[in-house]
């Protein structure tokens, strides 16, 4: 059987599917070109990360299509039911990302709260000439310990960022409306394990309770926070979005920044992405980076070694 890692796939997954016989293609076929690909190489299962959309014209052009897999979380650039409802398996690897994702989040939050991010902009330029009021300018930093962290979205990344907090020594609160009680446990290197119980809070007390606020939510047909939303925040909040593009309203996020209620903001992925609008790009309270949420050499390896595991289930 054949099958096309459309957006790259981990050494570890390869050679774990070439030992069950399946024969693994790396090409990376350009979207207006997929589905002839696929027709004239009897493509059986197609995966995919981010870039790839696998939408309901191509499943129908493709008949030899048996699985559909998606390196990640979110599944939103696959016609998921559509896929389905043509007796195709569709995989993906909910948990494999989740401690990488975290760990940006705090990146951008370790960063977002001691102005790293413009710090890094402005010491090339000025470090040598200006350097006394660069100091000034950065000296009102603030520690993350002490703080509330509110978490929109409690699945398996937002449970592995809430432990990041716990650890950092914050307070998390978070609102998901299918996770009513969560239990999130501490494994320490020398064996110890503590356990802490959470509970599901409303969107408006989270709103108005928490100095930082991270995102973790699927595609959404509309803002999870917007102009309404951010009326009701702490002034000087901080804000993190490593979940999808469009879940967040940026341009009621430049009216926040600029009005002070948003301290920094840390945007991993955009509404307009592949291409982030220029007021974004260019703002200098917000902490940048390209939709690399996932982009770890040992997420990878997990990624890879999770979609073998479950296309040889599945397929052989």
């Amino acid at each position: 059987m054949k099958i096309l890692a459309n957006d790259g796939i981990s050494q570890n997954g390869i050679t774990t599917l070439e030992k069950a016989g399946f024969n693994v293609l790396t090409t990376t076929v350009a979207q207006e070109q997929l589905v002839n690909y696929i027709n004239e190489n009897k493509i059986d299962a197609l995966l995919v990360r981010s870039a790839t959309k696998v939408r309901k014209d191509l499943i129908d052009a493709c008949p030899t299509l048996k699985l559909i897999g998606r390196g990640g979380v979110g599944m939103d650039n696959i016609d998921v039911a559509h896929a389905k409802s043509k007796g195709i398996h569709i995989i993906n690897t909910p948990a494999a990302s989740s401690e990488s994702v975290a760990e940006l989040v705090f990146a951008h939050l370790f960063g977002g709260a001691r102005f790293l991010y413009d710090a890094n902009r402005n010491m090339p330029l000025e470090g040598d000439s200006n350097f006394k009021g660069l100091k000034k300018s950065y000296s009102k930093g603030t520690e993350l310990r002490g703080k509330t962290l509110g978490i929109f979205g409690f699945g398996n990344i937002g449970q592995a960022t809430a432990k990041l907090a716990i650890g950092a020594g914050m307070k998390v609160v978070y609102c998901d409306p299918d996770v009513a009680e969560a239990k999130i446990d501490l494994d320490f290197f020398d064996g110890q394990k503590v356990s802490f119980s959470l509970t599901n809070t409303s969107k408006n007390d989270l709103l108005k309770n928490a100095d930082y606020i991270s995102l973790h939510i699927p595609g959404q047909d509309n803002y999870v926070l917007g102009k309404s939303e951010f009326s009701k925040m702490k002034k000087g909040v901080g804000i993190v979005n490593a979940a999808r593009g469009g879940v967040l309203d940026e341009v009621a996020l430049i009216d926040a920044l600029e009005n002070g209620t948003v301290a920094f903001a840390g945007l991993d992925v955009y509404e307009s992405e592949p291409k982030p609008e220029i007021k974004i790009l260019m703002h200098s309270s917000i902490s940048l980076s390209p939709h690399i949420g996932a982009a770890t050499l040992e997420a990878q390896e997990r990624i890879g070694e999770e979609l073998a595991e479950q296309i040889i289930t599945l397929l052989n």
